[in-house]
């Protein structure tokens, strides 16, 4: 599990409630109801609005993958289509019907078996390119969907304090009490920018963030699986993996194979 998202989050927030401590206020002037319920509850409610209900689904089951973050870094990969070129080079490809069991991921899996039943090279390619354009929509739907209430909340929270002016205007013969309404009234549009950017957006950035690791990872295992089906010698397809990728494993496993090449 990657922790990036929630300590950040904690962070934004331990960050406000320094500053509210230092000013000498009250938190409880901003946790009113009111506003928050309106902020929030509209926010979401135009988001779905503008959405359909197959995305909103979508974004809302994307989140648990949001916090948890890639499941290991595109590179993790490589010493494993490492490994299955060399098992194919020494025993065949239909011997790569045996590491079906212990295949990473379902792509992955479905990848070994195309080449263990001997799927045409240039139709493996289609599907696996196919399947990774799919999931690189599904993750732009659930982003987006997050970040259109990035856009949505702060208007709406103006939406809120014009609302909670007009009912400061209409108690202008009770002057004791139009400060704290006046404050009051712009709890909203604090909270239509606190939640856009401590929250929507975050989110989105996160998704997408996770989204690219994913595709990232997906186009190393279809190149990879395509060239252990023309039979790419296994110290070729490493180097070749290394550099397509954009953060570069540490200790490099390239390294290691090269020390295990020597070896033997």
């Amino acid at each position: 599990m990657d922790p990036a998202f929630i300590i950040g989050v904690l962070a934004a927030f331990g960050a406000l409630f320094a500053m509210i401590t230092m000013e000498g206020a009250h938190l409880s002037a901003l946790l009113l109801p009111a506003p928050m319920i309106l902020v929030l509850g509209s926010t979401i409610g135009v988001g779905i609005a503008s959405h359909t209900m197959r995305d909103t689904i979508l974004a809302v089951t994307s989140l648990g993958r949001m916090v948890r973050g890639a499941k290991a870094p595109a590179a993790a990969v490589i010493p494993v289509l490492v490994g299955y070129a060399e098992k194919a080079r020494g025993e065949g490809l239909l011997a790569l019907e045996q590491e079906l069991e212990g295949a990473p991921d379902a792509f992955t899996r479905q990848a070994l078996q195309s080449l263990a039943d001997g799927t045409d090279a240039e139709d493996l390619r289609l599907v696996m390119e196919d399947e990774s354009a799919a999931t690189a929509t599904r993750n732009h739907v659930a982003s987006r969907f997050f970040s259109s209430l990035g856009g949505y909340a702060p208007t709406i929270g103006i939406v809120g304090t014009v609302v909670s002016l007009t009912h400061v205007l209409e108690n202008l013969d009770e002057p004791d009490h139009l400060g704290p309404m006046i404050a009051s009234a712009f709890v909203a549009t604090l909270w239509g920018l606190l939640s856009a950017n401590f929250i929507w957006n975050p989110i989105a950035g996160r998704l997408s963030r996770v989204g690219a690791v994913e595709i990232e990872r997906m186009t190393l295992v279809t190149e990879g699986m395509l060239a252990i089906q023309s039979g790419s010698a296994p110290h070729l397809l490493r180097e070749r993996l290394e550099a397509m990728v954009t953060v570069k494993p540490k200790g490099g496993a390239g390294k290691a194979e090269k020390r295990a090449e020597g070896a033997t």
